[in-house]
């Protein structure tokens, strides 16, 4: 059997006109997490698959809880397969303050707007159309894709990948590397000039409820066992608390690289970190959030009225580390909590990073630079998690790619789990050309 990858075929123009309509199709599937499911939306995708001649495998791990999977083969079949997943359900949104329904899929100014425009039903309406093109045409990627459109990546994967992973990992036999959401995007350094991080590190998840146990008593007395102050003192010793600048590979590299293209002659090994940064504009303001570990108190919760000191108080804490740096937020967040109080696991997952080199990679690149000659793409480091930590549980080399160009004025990181959530329209058919490159190099 021959394994030289076809002739490209460019992505038609049926293809970059369809990405709209499946995404905004998609949109109005409210998959709200929790308050949702996926079910609905995942027997369409299964039929859009079907219309096309590509079977599927629905997966469901709890009722209404629905993954599908397809493969696409590959033009050489002694190579490792691409995974390429995306999630279904979406956070959830209150029309009030919305300036469209927020699960209309209403194209406006340039732009379909809705809960999941950018997280991440753009990527996954890219993902089928991308695939719809393959069938219609007859092309081979260059090797087996995988396809996985997933659940409760929102509320951290127990129904979806992390499910998968644990209960059917024949799914992704012979799987080698994978691509999802977390990177791709082009990030505007100037008017020409576009940096593209590529995810290839997520800092790890340390999210833990704290309790604080004290001496329950009458309002009017003076108590000094009181649950309520001493949990509050410990969550603002811990939201006050500034980690220590860690540089890990994927960040020291976006840096130096942003640095070269600006002409700045950057020492990042300086003992004044910050003020060597700022140096470089607003691409410092964009990097703070991997440049450090992080935990950020986020709820509260304590008594029942207002005249009795209660015995009890529990909060939770959204705690972050980079790659390699676990035991330092730990130990942190030990030293700061008072005597009374102790922390529990929430959720915790590993943080990961692989090598930023290899064919994908290079095709990743490639693509890129096809259809945006004024982009740069450079390693990045995720602050959150995708379900990209379940995959790494088998052994899956994982980046983060979607191939999408944003205008310059598009404020791309506020709009994740925000208020008027919306893509580009020629973004969308900009990540179906780059798609459809990068199956062909891949």
């Amino acid at each position: 059997m021959s394994t030289t990858a076809p002739a490209p075929v460019p992505a038609s123009e049926e293809a970059q006109r369809e990405v709209v309509e499946l995404c905004a199709e998609l949109i109005r599937f409210d998959t709200s997490n929790p308050t949702s499911d996926e079910r609905a939306c995942a027997d369409r995708v299964v039929e859009l698959l079907a219309e096309a001649g590509i079977g599927s495998e629905l997966v469901e791990s709890a009722p209404g809880r629905a993954n599908v999977i397809a493969r696409i083969p590959g033009a050489d079949p002694a190579r490792g397969a691409l995974l390429v997943h995306g999630h279904l359900d979406v956070v959830p949104a209150d029309p009030a303050e919305w300036q469209v329904p927020p699960f209309s899929g209403e194209i406006r100014d340039g732009y379909l707007w809705g809960r999941g425009a950018i997280d991440m039903k753009d990527t996954v309406a890219v993902m089928l159309a991308t695939a719809r093109h393959f069938a219609r045409t007859g092309t081979r990627p260059a090797r087996e894709i995988v396809l996985a459109f997933l659940a409760d990546e929102e509320a951290g994967g127990r129904f979806g990948a992390h499910w998968l992973v644990e209960h059917r990992p024949d799914l992704f036999a012979g799987v080698t590397e994978a691509i999802g959401e977390g990177g791709g995007f082009s990030y505007a350094l100037d008017d020409t000039r576009r940096l593209y991080p590529i995810e290839n590190a997520q800092r790890g998840m340390a999210w833990m409820e704290l309790t604080a146990d004290g001496r329950a008593g009458h309002g009017s007395s003076p108590n000094d066992e009181n649950a309520v102050t001493d949990l509050a003192e410990t969550l603002t010793r811990i939201g006050r608390h500034t980690f220590p600048v860690r540089l890990i590979e994927p960040v020291r590299a976006l840096l130096a690289e942003a640095a070269r293209l600006q002409g700045v002659d950057l020492d990042l090994d300086a003992d004044d970190l910050d003020a060597e940064l700022a140096r470089l504009g607003h691409v410092a303001d964009f990097m703070q959030v991997v440049l450090r570990n992080s935990a950020n108190p986020t709820m509260f919760t304590a008594g029942y009225q207002t005249n009795v000191i209660p015995g009890r108080a529990t909060a939770r804490v959204d705690g972050r580390f980079l790659p390699g740096h676990e035991q330092e937020l730990l130990d942190a967040i030990d030293a700061l909590l008072l005597p009374s109080v102790s922390r529990r696991w929430v959720n915790h997952d590993v943080a990961m990073e692989t090598s930023f080199d290899g064919p994908l990679v290079d095709a990743m690149c490639a693509a890129v630079r096809a259809e945006d000659p004024g982009g740069h793409p450079v390693p990045y480091c995720n602050p959150g998690g995708t379900d990209a930590k379940a995959f790494t549980k088998l052994g899956i080399r994982c980046f983060g790619f979607k191939g999408l160009k944003l205008p310059h004025d598009l404020d791309y990181g506020r709009l994740f789990h925000g208020v008027d959530e919306r893509v580009p329209l020629e973004g969308l058919r900009f990540g179906v050309r780059v798609m459809t490159r990068l199956w062909q190099d891949c």
